[in-house]
């Protein structure tokens, strides 16, 4: 299923115009707060109705203001996960899920309930209120009443921004599940570069309600000239496959050939990964470096530098295991003469690849 979206419309602090066509899986809409993020997802939603546009899904029109069409949001069939889980407190978990399905066409394709449960590790809380559940418990029954609303369009508006980080590791996996198991198109809405890292399909990258980049994450997040969400939330999205588990606590990574290790992960060898690489983690030098603790050596070549108003620079350099970012100063490029299509290797920190870094099984681009 795909998605097709085109919205104009103007605020009072922001006037959006984009335009953007997704492929089945997750899309996430990624930027800084005030880029215009959760206006699309209004405006897909029905919740605000724009100057001009149409959104589509799988050729089915929510809304085409060319041709008078607008669907109310009730018609709309659609899957809302907010950032806090929304439940009804006076209903069990049980009561919860099934709440949607009341509202679902007769005809419309439903998921199995009894998978979606298990799928989303909630059975044993079925009987319960949502006032005794965690925030991630509340996050992981809140996505299974969107889903089994039998949605066309799941919307998700920054579902992990109200949970501390022990809970966001909780519930990742699950939306990579819901990505890689379920039919469903995502639209998901975030910050933060390590989930566009796991979880999107494509990213759109937004900034000042214009879309300044669309693409497969591994493109986006690795072109320097894109930092919708500042310069710290720059870095490179590289497809790995693990080679093996060591006795030492680490994990190799085939990256293209090239090796990479990190801190032991839950994947089995052979499973294909993708994995970020936060500019800021990452040293150049002109030569392979000598007496260092760092075990992550790639070798490459400079592609382009791109400098900053401050005396900052980011270095993209073209490895083996595909585009690395380096975010360094521009004195240390004068200093190693960098330029593109000089030799340098990219030194990364095995310690420095964080688990929250680390995608899961990897079917999308």
């Amino acid at each position: 299923m795909s998605l097709s979206v085109r919205l104009q419309h103007d605020l009072p602090d922001l006037k959006l115009d984009l335009s953007f066509d997704a492929p089945s899986g997750v899309t996430v809409l990624f930027g800084r707060s005030g880029s215009g993020k959760t206006t699309v997802v209004n405006a897909v939603a029905g919740l605000l109705r724009p100057k001009a546009g149409r959104v589509a899904v799988d050729g089915w029109e929510l809304f085409d203001t060319e041709k008078n069409h607008w669907l109310p949001p009730h018609r709309r069939r659609l899957g809302y996960i907010f950032q806090e889980g929304r439940l009804f407190p006076h209903l069990t978990v049980q009561q919860n899920l099934s709440y949607g399905r009341w509202f679902a066409p007769k005809r419309a394709r439903r998921e199995n309930p009894s998978k979606v449960i298990e799928m989303l590790g909630i059975g044993h809380l079925l009987d319960r209120r949502p006032a005794v559940l965690s925030g991630g418990e509340k996050q992981r029954v809140a996505i299974g009443r969107a889903l089994l609303a039998s949605p066309r369009l799941i919307l998700a508006d920054e579902p992990l921004a109200a949970l501390d980080d022990a809970r966001k590791a909780e519930i990742l996996p699950y939306f990579e599940r819901l990505r890689d198991e379920v039919s469903v198109p995502i639209l998901y809405v975030t910050h933060s570069a390590a989930e566009v890292a796991r979880l999107a399909t494509s990213v759109v990258a937004l900034q000042d309600g214009k879309a300044v980049r669309h693409g497969p994450a591994s493109e986006v997040m690795a072109d320097p000239s894109v930092a919708p969400a500042g310069v710290r939330a720059v870095g490179a999205v590289l497809k790995v496959r693990v080679q093996q588990h060591h006795s030492d606590g680490l994990t190799e990574l085939d990256a293209g050939g090239a090796r990479l290790f990190l801190p032991r992960i839950p994947h089995q060898v052979g499973e294909e990964l993708r994995i970020r690489i936060p500019a800021q983690e990452v040293i150049l030098s002109s030569k392979r470096p000598e007496g260092l603790s760092a075990l992550n050596m790639l070798e490459g070549s400079v592609d382009t530098i791109r400098a900053g108003d401050g005396p900052g620079a980011i270095v993209s350099v073209q490895t083996p295991a595909g585009p690395v970012l380096a975010r360094v100063t521009r004195r240390s490029v004068e200093a190693l003469g960098l330029e593109p299509g000089k030799p340098c290797f990219a030194v990364i920190k095995t310690v420095a690849l964080a688990p929250q870094d680390v995608g899961g099984r990897l079917t999308a681009p």
